[in-house]
């Protein structure tokens, strides 16, 4: 095998292993590293800033090498909000440039500069966090005397229907949102002791507020918790119970649309004049208005409106304030269709609204996590100055599926789809390019998910695969980020997309695959005490054939993880540019297995086919 050319060993990200501080203010200075192979032909290192818009190159020193490698050390005044920077090497081949995305001969953009966040108000305790996603009436049944009872009320012209838990939910078209099956908060705190046991420590709940829906994307009472939910007292229960085991919780806000039951609309529908009129946009009234996607039943809200704004962030009563307040005190918001938000053809307000939205949030708690779904490219949001977060589907999870799962059979039909699964390079390069375009502060923060309750489960997407389940697991657990498992993955539960995907929590331990729940377990405890994983960086060190490995990294701690997604002739893999010296002893996660390193190789004779291994080196 080739060996790994120095360029490949140059590495700095924006970790605290190569960034001197993570909680500097503005007017501070934090101190920089690069570090590269010790035959590295650098003769200079310069920092390269933009301070106020005009170039800046400031010398680098060669620090003092180790065994392996070569250190270049200088100094970054955060003199702005966001200060972006890249390094200009110097070396007997040329002059190159290491940005996020890599190391280059020619002059990049701006685009992938390194970032890094002065005074930031980025959440705390998201470091060691590990969510769980909960669609609350499919959990658990609680108490039977708040269940929705069948005929009870019509939706949207149908009549809901009450089915026994257990019992699949109906393909039928137009059955999707009017079938309940009594899941409550009151069930979630019944079965809270289940989830600290699995080792999670945050709980994501799809929206819990008023609508005549089982999903609840249709609010017509944004102020009250349902009642078939528990109503309010059932969420201050909650928040209590989460309370006495130290544990978080994420709610989900619908702020782009409502529901046409919404006393809101149905005033601004039979009077222009109406104080609430100016919150939507009507071509034609009574039926002629803007709508989420075409959906009649869900009108869009109008973002131009100053009361609007008021009513549901700015104002000192608002909305979003209303339940970061006690009794409740809830710990984030996820901000459903984020994408989509304040966004109404010639009118584009969503990073206005956005940016007012994370004010609000953070005046009222500063230590809120505000993430946005996002199934494209949210990287415009995640600057520092909007979202926390976003759902992180195409910076993780779509490659990672798309490597791990068969290629999808009605591929063809779907242009978005791909009948080709992915090769492990392109999974390498969609990581980095989407890590690349967004400070390390919010990559840290991105949330993970290998499947949510808009997505087939994981277990049906691998085809059934457990032990590729366990290679999607394992990347979830150590890739940074935030991690967040959708209710009942960690038991081997199936489902095909919405509404299958939406299942009842099955509460039979007889029926549960305890294989696959170990490695659950067992990864969200690594990934909660790993100090690599809480705050260690990111450096992709193979990507081909059937393999694909990646350091994490702190000063504490370095580990090497490999994947792989089937058989592969890959016997040793390269981790000189891993700045791993011959002779570094190295202990395998699962097996506890040891092996050295060995002319810059280390040995995957124990990886014969699709699997993983977590390596954790051991420190001199």
């Amino acid at each position: 095998m080739a060996m790994i050319p120095w360029t490949a060993t140059v590495h700095h990200d924006g970790s605290p292993y190569y960034v001197g501080s993570h909680h500097s203010a503005l007017g501070e200075t934090v101190t920089l590293r690069v570090r590269a192979a010790l035959d590295a032909p650098i003769q200079r290192v310069f920092l390269r800033t933009a301070p106020d818009g005009e170039q800046a190159l400031t010398p680098m020193e060669h620090q003092a090498d180790d065994a392996a490698r070569q250190w270049w050390s200088g100094s970054l005044p955060l003199h702005m909000p966001r200060t972006a920077y890249r390094f200009v090497l110097q070396t007997a081949e040329g002059t190159w440039t290491l940005n996020a995305a890599g190391l280059w001969r020619h002059t990049p953009t701006d685009t992938d500069d390194f970032k890094i966040l002065a005074s930031s108000t980025a959440p705390t305790w998201t470091r060691d966090a590990v969510s769980y996603q909960i669609f609350p009436d499919r959990f658990a049944d609680g108490d039977p005397m708040t269940n929705v009872r069948t005929g009870e009320y019509a939706c949207y012209g149908r009549e809901v229907v009450a089915r026994p838990w257990g019992a699949p939910p109906s393909t039928a078209r137009g059955m999707g949102g009017v079938e309940f099956y009594g899941g409550d908060l009151a069930g979630i705190v019944q079965r809270l002791d289940y989830l600290v046991d699995l080792g999670v420590s945050t709980l994501y709940l799809t929206p819990i507020f008023v609508s005549p829906s089982n999903h609840k994307y249709d609010v017509e009472d944004y102020l009250h918790v349902d009642p078939h939910f528990g109503g309010d007292a059932a969420l201050v229960a909650l928040r209590q119970a989460l309370d006495a085991r130290g544990m978080r919780l994420l709610l989900d806000i619908v702020p782009n649309h409502c529901s046409v039951t919404h006393p809101w609309f149905r005033a601004a529908q039979t009077d222009p004049h109406a104080p609430t009129a100016e919150f939507f946009t009507f071509h034609q009234r009574p039926d002629g208005y803007a709508t989420w996607l075409g959906v009649k039943s869900l009108p869009k809200l109008n973002y131009r409106s100053e009361r609007l704004r008021e009513t549901m962030y700015s104002g000192p009563d608002a909305i979003m304030r209303h339940w970061l307040r006690p009794p409740f005190r809830i710990d984030g918001w996820r901000v459903d269709v984020a994408n989509m938000l304040a966004r109404q053809g010639e009118t584009q307000l969503g990073h206005k609204i956005g940016r007012g939205v994370r004010r609000a949030i953070k005046e009222e708690s500063p230590d809120a996590y505000l993430i946005g779904e996002h199934f494209f490219d949210g990287s415009s949001h995640l600057q520092g100055d909007e979202l926390d977060a976003c759902m992180n589907y195409q910076g993780f999870m779509f490659p990672v599926m798309r490597w791990l799962a068969p290629a999808a059979p009605d591929a063809h039909d779907r242009p978005w789809s791909d009948p080709v699964p992915l090769p492990a390079e392109a999974v390498a390069a969609q990581w980095l390019t989407f890590y690349a375009a967004i400070p390390w502060q919010i990559a840290m923060q991105q949330f993970n998910l290998l499947g949510s309750h808009d997505t087939a489960r994981v277990l049906t997407m691998l085809g059934g695969d457990v032990d590729r389940l366990r290679v999607a697991a394992a990347l979830l657990f150590t890739f940074p980020g935030v991690p967040n498992v959708y209710y009942g993955d960690e038991i081997g539960m199936v489902g095909t997309r919405d509404p299958d995907c939406r299942r009842c929590m099955d509460w039979d331990p007889a029926t549960w695959n305890e294989r696959i729940r170990g490695w659950y377990k067992d990864l969200i405890a690594l990934r909660r005490r790993s100090p690599a994983l809480i705050h260690g960086g990111l450096q992709v060190l193979h990507a081909q054939g059937a393999t694909l490995a990646f350091q994490r990294q702190s000063q504490e701690e370095q580990l090497i993880i490999v994947a792989r997604n089937g058989a592969d002739t890959l016997w040793n893999l390269p981790v000189r540019h891993a700045g791993l010296p011959n002779g570094a002893r190295l202990r395998e996660h699962f097996t506890n297995a040891f092996t050295t390193v060995e002319s810059g190789m280390l040995s995957l004779r124990g990886l014969t086919g699709t699997g993983v291994q977590i390596w954790h080196v051991e420190q001199s």
